[in-house]
């Protein structure tokens, strides 16, 4: 035998082997080449068994659509904005502004409405031939329009001195509210998305974004974390540019994936994520907490063998598997000269499927689990109450209402029981949240029409309420405060409640009544009657 065909030495065997078998990437972490279909060296994390279900608290309180909404959208954030709203509309317009809770609730319950019949502009809402009567019995377009540019989440008077350390100060107390309540109303189940939302918008703000990649091309950012089963927002963060609170070295995506599952740690959750989310620091991070990582790669990253990152002359719809401590990459070609490369903590074993394709596991899970946030986004594009704006507080807060509705619908079928299509959800929701501003305009109406005969009849004076006007003249007064009020005040306010409420003190800021003896009797007791009505789980007295 010439010594070109003799066989190499075992040793020089064995050293082929070890190479072939174990690489490592530039910085420094250690492959090990794995067989296809068995299974791997590092144990699995139990899952979480349940799926998403709602609170103790959500489930005491909620047995209406109302009292499921108000679970993301309290009363207290809606006390909030009607305090700065009141506050700007009286430092800009005139001194007799004013806006009451059940009115804001009307306000909100139209851009419902508004997203649900989807016209050609919030215009035609009011339409006799394009919009639906309910609109024009809830409120006047002018005093829509009215609280629309008055609408504000913060005093405007120190804005400045907040803006220096948020800048999302404009709106951050009510936003902060929202992010809370999701978190106390709901559990996700074992499985949760992580992905961007990009809300459509061209205001002006320091922090819009453009992504090419999304259908709305221009719009602020939001970091969303979604229940896979449920399509539950479970916690959202809005991007705003550099984050000084980040410690440096450390990523902006894992720095975001830890803020979003902070809440929902050490219950064997599994998050999935894309590629600028995913890395092995990461799923070694969210492994060290109980919580398994499923998410495709991106080949630039150091921690990836250098075979992993080449396009290789691969067989189509071939499976390579690398592990790692406590990691798997599954690398699968799709077509010849493309390869996937797949992050994974949750599978301890990657088998291919016996179809011509031959997919491993590692990726039919993530085709089934990375859909969260895209159909999430997708529902709420469908029943938007976006407008146009040239202020992102109120896109913000559009944003806000858009997700409100979504979850409220999802705890309202998990509290009760009831499956309704979310259509025909957000169409009941909308009267409920309209029918103690409503039931207000329809008490004004019998007031006027058992007040007593004015005196001087045909006189005709300035309005005195001065709410939707500025100098109407009026013929008809209060029955109870004896005030001129024009048509326009009168058909928008119940002059019942304004009389009574600004000499008791604000709307629903209630203070001991201290001068209820001034007032006449039947007022107060119709105003407290209207408001317990209303909420009748508040004490107000």
């Amino acid at each position: 035998m010439s010594k070109e065909d003799s066989p190499p030495s075992e040793k020089r065997g064995r050293l082929e082997t070890h190479e072939r078998l174990t690489e490592t990437a530039k910085d420094g972490t250690a492959w090990r080449e794995e067989q296809v279909g068995r299974p791997l060296h590092h144990s699995p994390i139990e899952g979480h068994v349940t799926d998403g279900e709602p609170t103790a608290l959500a489930r005491r309180k909620v047995t209406s659509r109302l009292q499921s909404f108000f679970c993301f959208i309290t009363l207290e954030m809606l006390r909030t904005i009607q305090e700065w709203t009141v506050q700007h509309a009286l430092q800009t317009q005139h001194e007799n502004w004013f806006m009451a809770i059940p009115e804001l609730m009307a306000f909100i319950a139209i851009l419902l409405l508004w997203g649900i019949v989807r016209l050609p502009s919030l215009h035609d809402a009011w339409s006799a031939k394009l919009g639906p009567p309910l609109i024009n019995r809830i409120m006047a377009r002018n005093r829509f329009k009215d609280i629309i540019q008055h609408l504000r989440f913060d005093d405007k008077d120190t804005r400045g001195e907040r803006v220096a350390t948020d800048r999302f100060a404009a709106i951050s107390d009510v936003w902060g509210s929202f992010v809370a309540n999701r978190i106390t109303s709901y559990n996700p189940g074992r499985h949760i998305t992580i992905d961007e939302q990009l809300f459509p918008t061209k205001t002006r703000c320091c922090f819009l974004q453009y992504i090419a990649t999304k259908p709305d091309k221009f719009g602020i950012k939001f970091c969303v974390a979604c229940d896979l089963k449920s399509k539950y927002v479970c916690k959202i963060i809005p991007y705003l540019g550099k984050d000084p609170s980040r410690p440096p070295g450390e990523r902006l995506s894992e720095n975001v994936v830890m803020k979003l599952m902070e809440p929902f740690m050490d219950k064997g959750r599994t998050v999935t994520i894309d590629n600028f989310f995913t890395s092995l620091s990461l799923a070694r991070r969210l492994h060290s907490r109980k919580t398994t990582l499923l998410g495709t790669v991106n080949k630039i990253r150091r921690e990836l063998p250098d075979s992993a990152k080449k396009n290789l002359a691969r067989e189509e719809f071939s499976t390579e598997v690398f592990s790692t401590s406590g990691a798997t990459l599954t690398v699968y070609v799709p077509k010849r000269k493309k390869t996937v490369c797949l992050l994974s903590s949750v599978h301890s074993v990657v088998e291919t499927e016996a179809t011509r394709k031959k997919k491993p596991n590692t990726v039919t899970d993530y085709n089934s689990m990375k859909c969260g946030v895209d159909v999430m986004a997708q529902m709420v594009r469908k029943y938007t109450v976006r407008s146009g704006t040239r202020r992102w507080p109120v896109a913000v807060f559009y944003n806000m209402i858009d997700i409100a509705a979504l979850n409220a619908h999802v705890l309202y079928q998990a509290c009760t029981g009831v499956k309704e299509r979310r259509v025909d959800f957000l169409l009941e929701l909308a009267n409920e949240l309209a029918q103690s501003h409503m039931a207000a305009k329809e008490v004004n109406e019998q007031n006027l029409q058992q007040q007593p005969p004015t005196p001087d009849v045909g006189k005709r004076a300035l309005c005195q309420v001065k709410c939707c006007c500025r100098k109407n003249r009026a013929t008809k007064r209060c029955m109870y405060c004896d005030k001129f009020a024009c048509g326009k005040c009168i058909k928008e306010v119940s002059l019942n409640l304004r009389c009574t409420y600004f000499r008791v003190g604000r709307l629903l800021r209630v203070k001991p009544l201290e001068h209820v003896g001034e007032l006449p009797v039947a007022a107060v007791a119709d105003v407290l009657l209207q408001v317990h009505a209303a909420w009748p789980d508040q004490c107000w007295v």
